[in-house]
């Protein structure tokens, strides 16, 4: 862009601009005009130049006139007076002019434009542009608009330069008014009052010019009449519209005698506008407000209008202020703008007739109207400072008023009133009783609760739908209706600042303030009082303030102790609204002069860390126990305050003022809980034993147990006096039990004189919890024999009987807490057992179930939450002495385990639930077992007992069961690491030192690696082929936790001792080795869970292939079932996956019965799994064991599984396919298991069945190994067939190579079968024909074929040597190389064999069969 110090532009880039005006595209047309915009400063002719040239024409021609024009116009604005040239400047007016007047257009941009030109040469040239416009003012009505319109643009442009023209305006205009029509004529009205506006102007500037001479006056007059008298009644409203605001302007330029003569006709006009909407009503309040500065204000005379005459305007103006005084109205700015023109209006007459104005407001305030009461307000409010000194007599009058409407029910009123009163505090109205009765008023709307906020919007609602949508006439429609909570801001926001900038207000304040923390009604407003406390207490010093006088010579001002009292218990809540507990804290620290001395140094250290931990509300909201922990730093708070004082004294009425505080709060208050535990710690501060008892009676006798956090407070507060006064306490629990259903008569006569009794189960809840917070805040001295005598009374039992979810929940905490005093105990060295132990875990176990009936009473929310606290308990329990014996450490694993299986919602209760499950197991494993051999059996038992969760199909089942695995693992190796004691207490504690001292004592002559569980108990193999699935799981967090479990089991092994068989294990150094691997990929799962699954996963099976033993390494592969089968496919794959590499690496580590167990349990996962990919991947993975290992003994084991299925099912018919044929099929394609595996086929064919003696009768072992060597050659007949079928081209290649062996063997197996066959048994020769044609089929030996489809199954011998010629004769002429001569006497010598063995068979079957028919006809004789 050109700049000032650059070169001017040349002429050919000002007309491309100029040119690209009339682009098609906007950015371009707007980039081209502001460019120009910024070049014609520089050479303002050169661009005007341009654009006439270019406009020749006009907007046919250029399609951007527009533009055009405002370059014009902003090129002539530049034009320094001494290159204006009046020739030139005619002719661009013409350009200008000639466009307008042709054009029945009005008002379009390019008109805009084109008449900024003639203006723009009219600050140059004045009289040159208004004999332009003059010339063409009497031509058609639309040209004459359009000049009427430039010459009101003139006007407001350069009022000074128009102003001495007007009268030559006046003489060319009226003449034409009377033909100009009703929708012309608001063009006309706003040019008039345009050149009003300059008049007024140029009369200010020059006061001594003779602008308005008699001529001029008498036009305006003629005009205001013509204004008045027809167009202000004209039914158009935009004309009326006009008319008025032109009038507005002209009232002051006309003479007295004619605006005395019109006000009875201006006025009603002006007011009825007020019916119409909001910027009409700020145009006719502009006019108000210029008729009432004319009529009242003027220097040529008294007011024209009598007070009287003013109401109207006055009743009125009310409600129309009060509308447009609505904050969060749709338009706010034109609302303030009509408001304040409002309050001039008020001003005006308040100048002129303050006392009658000022009784008038006074009087509207006490009616019965909403409207007229707001709108005085406001009015009283905005001319309160400004009509100071003549309303100084009115202030009594005002102040009863303002002292009647405080219990004003409107919330409009209200605000309006909350308003007045911070403007009358800040020109000192505010004194005595009334101003305290102001403040009061303040604080009362600040303590607006939110319920009231939440009904009113309810019912506001809920009255909306029902009203129907009322036009601007009905004033109390367009009203915004004031809400509670915009109320409880103004009078919060209002009170503040009487505390901060209204110096004289102290003394109100000071101290009567204080009295609003002590109401119940104003709890709400506490946290707005302490701030104004706070501020005020900056402003006055404390250190020198007589404050203690001062409390103790008003009898209306609250004891300190009633305030320390109250703001104690307020505290409660962190999260109150405007930080309530923050604002107290700092409250204290500046009331501290009013309370015992030494309390100042604790609170300055103690005070900042409270604020610290509630400071950040949004990171407190993570902390689901934010609670409990606040109160416990309240309490604590207290407990440090009442130790530095050591005043009974003090202590004694701060107890009373507790006592005091329970009739500020309902019975469903959450704020009791605390109060009832603050009394109690201070009754444990207290030695007054009759005083602690009457204390205690008074706080059971206002708590409402049927509430559960009451409920919980009062046996926390309890608990608390029991740590001095444990037999008070007792005392007083056992007579509520002894009292509990004592009378049946009672209950009848209670029904009948309408008493309500309360609930036994609410009675037992409470007795419960009070139990065991005694016995959990008791001293450890003294508790044993109390819990012992407890326990022994069998008091637990009657508590079973409760039904109300709470109610059980209170009394299994009662149970756990009393175990917890039983460990607290032992931390302190005092150990005891806790007597009936085992029926207590019953107890809570009874208490975890569900009824039968309990649906009726309790949600799923309810029971969960009673199910985690059971959890946390039977974990207490479990930690106690005596040892939890065996059988309820089964009992409560079976109880508990199935929570794994539990939904994710809700996270709230379930995510605690389960992690006190976690717990559990952990405090079973800690307390389990009496040396490292039996926990690490207990170990094994719960982990098998998670197994099933870990592996399951569910994603939130799988990471708890991963979770408490690791938990559990992380548990049993700090049992012997020395990091954690049994109990699960980290670091040293007494509970290490008595393990320790035990162990000693059990083993004193045994080494380390005696009590120290050895790496075989871990169950190595088990564990990993159990963990290892989960590295590859779709969950990250599982992957994570996986990775995690494995890096620790072998963490332990390397640490642990080994057997003596098991030393020879891989070298220590490769160990460690791997172990620092898998740690890398666990960190690396810690940072980044997003990183290449399938890397990480294969760098964790190759540093756990190298971690374990061989004995470990067997067990995998032998329990790898299970794994294969995982219910998700990628850990499935995965699995197969670490069996495949483990093979791969090890196999050769291998035993022949190793070898034979792991292909078992491939099979087993064969048959098992029912996905087609995953059973060819563990097929490829049975094919790498024989590969890798000894083949023929994986051959073996699948032939013999084989022939033990021909023998149990239909082979045939089994869905999915038969698995044993597809292992046959993998084997026939493998490019070297399908050579071995055909030789191992053959070999397995061409072994003789061994002989049975069937007429010994001897059906035992040797009959049965001969069935199953039968079922071993089906199975390899199978096998063959299979090989042949489905082996391809590998398949083929092999064959080719075997080719003489398989069909000598083939053969041979032809003659046994056809003997079989003639015994009955078709089935053999059937499957060794359809082997037999599928070796025909591989080998391409079709004419083979057909011979044995033709004469296979031909029982006569003859037929069958023919065959088995036909057979050989085929065999040697298509493959003569095969049929050597040795091989051919070979064949034919075992063919001979075969035959004498049919033969034999035959005979002896014969000799059976006539033996039987002998011994028959005998028995028959």
């Amino acid at each position: 862009m050109a700049s000032s110090s650059a070169s001017l532009p040349g002429l050919e880039a000002v007309q491309v601009l100029v040119s690209s005006l009339a682009d098609e595209s906007p950015v371009v047309r707007e980039s081209s005009l502001a460019s120009l915009k910024e070049i014609a400063p520089l050479n303002p002719i050169l661009v005007i130049d341009c654009c006439v040239a270019i406009s020749k024409g006009g907007r046919r021609r250029f399609g951007n006139m527009a533009g055009v024009f405002l370059v014009m116009a902003c090129a002539v604005r530049a034009m320094e007076q001494k290159d204006v040239d009046s020739t030139y400047m005619v002719k661009l007016a013409k350009i200008a002019t000639s466009e307008m007047i042709t054009s029945k257009d009005f008002n379009a941009d390019w008109q805009r434009a084109a008449a900024a030109v003639l203006v723009s040469i009219g600050s140059h040239a004045p009289e040159l542009m208004m004999e332009e416009v003059f010339l063409h003012l009497s031509g058609p009505n639309l040209a004459s608009q359009s000049m009427v319109q430039i010459l009101a643009d003139f006007a407001t442009t350069e009022a000074l330069k128009f102003s001495p023209h007007l009268k030559d305006v006046f003489l060319r205009v009226l003449p034409i008014l009377g033909s100009v029509r009703d929708a012309q004529r608001p063009v006309f009205a706003n040019a008039f009052k345009c050149w009003c506006q300059a008049a007024w102007q140029y009369v200010g500037d020059f006061p001594s010019n003779p602008l308005l001479d008699t001529d001029v006056m008498s036009f305006m007059n003629s005009v205001f009449e013509l204004l008045l008298r027809v167009w202000a009644n004209s039914r158009d409203l935009k004309v009326r519209l006009s008319a008025v605001d032109a009038l507005g302007q002209m009232v002051g330029l006309i003479t007295r005698s004619q605006l005395k003569a019109g006000l009875p006709r201006l006025i009603p006009t002006i007011l009825d506008l007020y019916r119409k909407d909001q910027e009409i009503a700020f145009l006719a309040t502009q006019s108000l407000h210029n008729l009432l500065t004319a009529c009242l204000l003027s220097e040529n005379g008294p007011p024209l209008l009598d007070f009287e005459e003013l109401t109207v305007i006055l009743c009125s103006l009310l409600p129309i202020s009060c509308i447009n005084n609505q904050t969060h109205s749709s338009n706010f700015s034109l609302g303030l703008k009509t408001y304040n023109e409002i309050q001039h209006c008020f001003l005006v007459i308040g100048l002129v007739y303050p006392d009658d104005l000022c009784a008038f407001l006074l009087n509207k305030c006490q009616s019965n109207e909403e409207l007229p009461m707001i709108g005085a307000l406001c009015a009283i409010k905005h001319l309160l400072p400004r009509l100071l000194e003549a309303w100084h007599g009115k202030r009594s009058s005002l102040i009863e008023v303002v002292k009647l409407l405080v219990d004003e029910q409107s919330l409009g009123v209200r605000k309006a009133l909350t308003e007045l009163i911070v403007v009358m505090a800040s020109h000192c109205y505010l004194i005595g009783p009334p101003a305290q009765l102001f403040v009061e008023y303040f604080v009362r709307h600040c303590a607006i609760s939110d319920h009231e906020i939440r009904m009113h919007k309810a019912s506001e609602e809920t009255s909306s739908k029902s009203i129907p949508f009322q036009a601007f006439q009905n004033k109390k429609a367009m009203i915004d209706p004031v809400s509670p909570s915009e109320l409880r801001a103004i009078c919060g926001k209002g009170l503040l600042l009487l505390a901060i900038t209204i110096p004289e207000m102290e003394h109100v304040l000071w101290p009567f303030i204080l009295r609003m923390l002590l109401s119940k009604k104003y709890t709400g407003a506490v946290a707005t009082v302490c701030k104004c406390i706070t501020e005020l207490g900056r402003h006055r010093s404390f250190q020198t303030s007589p404050l203690s006088c001062e409390f103790n010579t008003s009898n209306d001002i609250p004891s300190s102790v009633d305030l320390f009292a109250r703001l104690m218990v307020l505290m409660h809540d962190p999260f109150a609204r405007e930080q309530l507990a923050t604002q107290i804290l700092t409250v204290l620290c500046y009331l501290v002069p009013l309370f015992p001395k030494n309390l100042s140094f604790l609170w300055h250290d103690e005070v900042p860390k409270m604020k610290a931990y509630i400071s950040d509300l949004d990171d407190l909201r993570q902390d689901l126990s934010y609670q409990e922990t606040w109160d416990d730093m309240i309490v604590n708070f207290l407990a440090v305050s009442l130790d530095v004082v050591q005043d009974n004294e003090w202590i004694i009425s701060l107890g009373n003022a507790f006592a005091r505080q329970y009739a500020l709060y309902d019975d469903d208050d959450e704020h009791l809980a605390l109060l009832h535990r603050c009394l109690g710690m201070l009754l444990q501060k207290v030695d007054d034993r009759i005083y602690v008892h009457g204390k205690i009676e008074w706080m059971y006798d206002r708590a409402n147990i049927s509430v559960p956090v009451n409920r919980l407070g009062l046996a926390k507060g309890m608990g608390l006096i029991a740590a001095s006064h444990l037999d008070t306490v007792l005392e007083k629990l056992k007579l509520i039990l002894d009292n509990v259903g004592h009378s049946r008569f009672q209950r009848i006569l209670s029904y009948f004189f309408g008493k309500v009794l309360e609930d036994a189960d609410d009675t037992y809840a409470a007795l419960a919890l009070m139990y065991g917070y005694a016995a959990r805040y008791a001293p450890s001295t003294v508790i044993e024999a109390r819990i012992n005598a407890l326990v022994g009374t069998n008091m637990l039992s009657r508590l079973l009987h409760v039904q109300h979810p709470t109610a059980k929940q209170a009394v299994i905490t009662a149970i756990d807490l009393l175990g917890r005093a039983v460990i607290n105990a032992a931390e302190m060295g005092i150990s005891f057992p806790l007597k009936r132990r085992d029926q207590m875990l019953d107890y809570v176990l009874t208490l975890m179930g569900r009824d039968e009936n309990e649906g009726l009473v309790d949600s799923s929310t309810e029971h969960l939450h009673t199910q985690s606290l059971a959890l946390s308990a039977c974990k207490t329990l479990v930690l106690v002495e005596p040892r939890l014996p065996v059988e309820a450490r089964n009992r409560v694993l079976k109880a508990t385990l199935g929570f794994f299986a539990l939904s994710s919602d809700p996270s709230d209760i379930i995510s605690p639930l389960v992690d006190n499950l976690i717990s559990l197991l952990c405090a079973i494993l800690s307390t389990s077992g009496e040396d490292g051999r039996s926990r690490a059996d207990q170990l094994l038992h719960i982990l098998r007992q998670v197994d099933s969760f870990v592996s399951s199909s569910v994603e939130h089942q799988r990471r708890r069961g991963c979770t408490a695995v690791y938990e559990l693992l992380l548990k049993f190796r700090n049992l012997f690491s020395g990091g954690v004691c049994g109990l699960g207490c980290h670091s040293s504690c007494t509970h290490s030192k008595q393990i320790d001292i035990a162990t000693q004592r059990k083993f004193p002559n045994l080494p380390s690696a005696f009590v120290l569980p050895s790496r075989n108990y871990l169950s190595l193999g088990e564990r990993v082929m159990t963990y290892l699935p989960r590295c590859a799981d779709t969950s990250s967090e599982v992957r994570k936790l996986a990775a995690q479990i494995l890096g620790l089991l072998f963490s332990m092994a390397l640490s642990l001792p080994k057997l003596a068989a098991s030393v020879d294990y891989s070298d220590i150094e490769v160990s460690y080795s791997a172990l620092s691997s898998l740690e890398d990929v666990i960190s690396i799962l810690r940072r980044d869970a997003s990183i290449d699954q399938s890397e990480t996963f294969n760098r964790v099976i190759s540093s756990v292939c190298v971690l374990l033993m061989r004995d470990e390494l067997v067990i995998s592969l032998n329990t790898c079932t299970s794994a294969i089968c995982d219910k998700i496919k990628q850990s499935a794959d995965g699995a197969i996956q670490a069996v495949t590499d483990f093979i791969t690496k090890r196999g050769n580590e291998l035993h022949e019965l190793d070898i034979s167990r792991t292909t078992q349990s491939l099979l087993s996962a064969t048959v098992t799994t029912t996905d087609k990919h995953t059973r060819q991947e563990v097929l490829n993975a049975i094919s790498c064991l024989a590969e890798s290992t000894n083949s023929s003994t994986v051959f073996n084991e699948i032939l013999a599984a084989a022939g033990r299925d021909i023998a149990s099912k239909d082979v045939s018919r089994i869905r999915g396919g038969w698995p044993m044929q597809d292992a046959f099929v993998a084997f026939s394609q493998h490019p070297v298991l399908s050579y071995s595996f055909l030789e191992y086929v053959v070999s397995v064919l061409d072994t003789p069945l061994p002989k049975t003696d069937i007429d010994k009768g001897q059906h035992s072992n040797h009959s049965i190994e001969a069935q199953n060597d039968c079922q071993f050659q089906q199975a390899a007949i199978l096998a063959i067939t299979a090989f042949f079928r489905g082996g391809g081209k590998t398949g083929k290649r092999a064959v080719e190579q075997s080719y003489s062996t398989a069909f000598s063997v083939l053969t041979l197996q032809l003659g046994s079968c056809h003997g079989l066959a003639g015994l009955g048994q078709l089935e053999p020769l059937r499957r060794l024909l359809l082997a037999f044609q599928s070796f025909c089929d591989c080998a391409g030996d079709i004419e083979m074929g057909k011979i044995l489809a033709r004469d296979g199954e031909n029982k006569d011998k003859e037929k069958l040597i023919d065959l088995i010629q036909e057979v050989a004769s085929c065999t040697s002429m298509k493959r003569p190389k095969e049929e050597d001569p040795a091989r051919r006497q070979v064949a034919t010598c075992k063919l001979l064999f075969s035959w004498i063995r049919i033969m034999l068979t035959l005979l002896l079957f014969l000799c059976i069969k006539l033996c039987c028919h002998l011994f028959s006809s005998l028995q028959s004789m």
